[in-house]
């Protein structure tokens, strides 16, 4: 079975213009099918200043209200993802660029209000992957930015890290998956202030230790759910690291097991 390899990005490489070239440069060299998901730094909230809409957050999470899709449907599926597309087509790397309504990609619901309402958030309901399997099968690269639809014209802000795991998952009967988060530290840590302290693999015995400890919080916790969420799905391997990870073995990373 092909391997396929899904890729994400977070706003620390998109806001660095060395890493990202440095990174693309990498990424458009990885031979066989890929899938590149970004998120989207910095400039979404700097734009909201500049138009003088609020930026609403609640334990990390971007409130998206009607005002506040507009700008991330401008910023993430525009200005970054045609920025990337046109990087990689530099590259010799030929690339196309998908939100979830493109194709159909992904389709999302609005995460129902409990505690919190969200506004246009969307959790995924469903990964098609008829239209990408003829984009890789003719080696042209997605490139996927954080916003699916409901098939009702109605488009949602979406987790990165949830639309690669989905991607992933989605795939995994047709290809090998092999799913990449890669961020600015070397992988998850056992010491946040001791950049070398990765953990090295991570399984779901050790994982409940590692939370009950508090060595795994925050912003960590909802990146590792979708790991196991996906090696639950038949997902083959979950890395987690520098980007570095992806073009040399040697650089130490988190590996995520079953």
């Amino acid at each position: 079975m092909q391997t396929l390899k899904i890729i994400k990005i977070g706003g620390n490489i998109i806001d660095d213009e060395q890493a990202l070239d440095n990174f693309l440069d990498g990424f458009s060299k990885i031979k066989g099918p890929k899938i590149l998901v970004h998120g989207g730094g910095k400039l979404a909230t700097k734009l909201a200043n500049q138009m003088g809409v609020e930026v609403k957050m609640t334990n990390g999470r971007r409130i998206t209200d009607a005002d506040t899709l507009d700008i991330i449907t401008m910023v993430y599926a525009g200005k970054i993802n045609k920025n990337l597309v046109a990087k990689l087509q530099a590259k010799q790397c030929n690339a196309i660029g998908f939100s979830g309504a493109d194709g159909n990609a992904i389709i999302s619901e609005k995460r129902p209000v409990k505690d919190i309402d969200y506004g246009f958030v969307g959790d995924v309901l469903k990964v098609n992957t008829n239209t990408l399997e003829v984009l890789l099968n003719n080696q042209v690269t997605p490139v996927f930015c954080a916003i699916t639809h409901d098939e009702n014209g109605q488009l949602f802000n979406t987790n990165a890290d949830t639309i690669a795991s989905e991607l992933a998952i989605g795939f995994a009967k047709i290809y090998q998956t092999e799913l990449y988060y890669c961020f600015e530290k070397n992988g998850v840590l056992l010491n946040v202030n001791d950049d070398d302290s990765v953990i090295e693999h991570i399984n779901s015995e050790n994982y409940q230790t590692l939370i009950n400890d508090g060595i795994i919080a925050d912003g960590m916790l909802p990146k590792l759910n979708n790991c196991f969420h996906a090696i639950k799905h038949k997902v083959h391997k979950v890395c987690i690291g520098k980007p570095e990870m992806l073009f040399n073995s040697n650089t130490k990373h988190t590996t995520i097991q079953a």
